[in-house]
């Protein structure tokens, strides 16, 4: 499967928000890249707003243009405010859902752990990242040893992540219940997603 490659602190930089690279390089330099560092002082216009928006996005969620644009689309055709739904799409991904739950330590470790058979949704084993959860589905670590030892741990790592609300973990079990779906204001990406509708809308 794709995925980036490139530079990663450069990405936070860009957005002015930590998203991939090194929290510590970012912190050392929070100015965009570019030759004129600090000095940078870019107007962009409401089409670059969006697209900045929109890549901010799909950097947070680590898809490619394809897939993003294709989960836009389902969103687009279902009921509701297509922002917040487009949301929902994204954040009850499989991988987003492992990484919610301090199962791996980022959504690429996480689509990792999916990847390589380590997941289990309703006792069978699931290894598409992009899979959507939907409420009453449980979610947790494949019965080996190998797939226990390596979430617990990861757990322990991470247990200072809070989980939402919509999201039940059981971690001595290494599972949990997804209750509803999210609501907006528990799903903060640090994106405005109105903006990334109009920008969609354009074409």
């Amino acid at each position: 499967m794709a995925r980036y490659i490139g530079p990663t602190t450069r990405v936070s930089r860009r957005f002015g928000q930590f998203i991939l690279g090194s929290g510590k390089a970012f912190e050392r330099r929070s100015y965009p890249p570019g030759q004129h560092g600090p000095k940078s002082r870019r107007k962009h216009s409401e089409y670059g707003l969006g697209l900045a928006e929109k890549q901010k996005l799909r950097m947070i969620y680590g898809l490619l243009e394809r897939q993003f644009r294709r989960v836009f689309a389902i969103a687009k055709r279902e009921r509701g405010v297509t922002g917040e739904r487009f949301l929902q799409l994204l954040e009850t991904r499989l991988d987003s859902v492992v990484f919610l739950l301090g199962f791996a330590k980022s959504r690429a470790a996480a689509r990792q752990l999916v990847n390589h058979g380590h997941i289990r949704v309703n006792g069978k084993k699931v290894d598409i990242a992009s899979y959507n959860v939907l409420p009453g589905d449980e979610v947790e670590a494949k019965n080996t040893t190998a797939s226990r030892q390596l979430i617990t741990r990861n757990l322990e790592e991470n247990r200072i992540r809070n989980v939402p609300g919509w999201l039940s973990l059981q971690a001595d079990q290494c599972k949990a219940v997804v209750n509803r779906l999210p609501t907006r204001d528990e799903m903060d990406p640090g994106v405005n997603e109105q903006l990334i509708v109009e920008f969609y809308s354009r074409f």
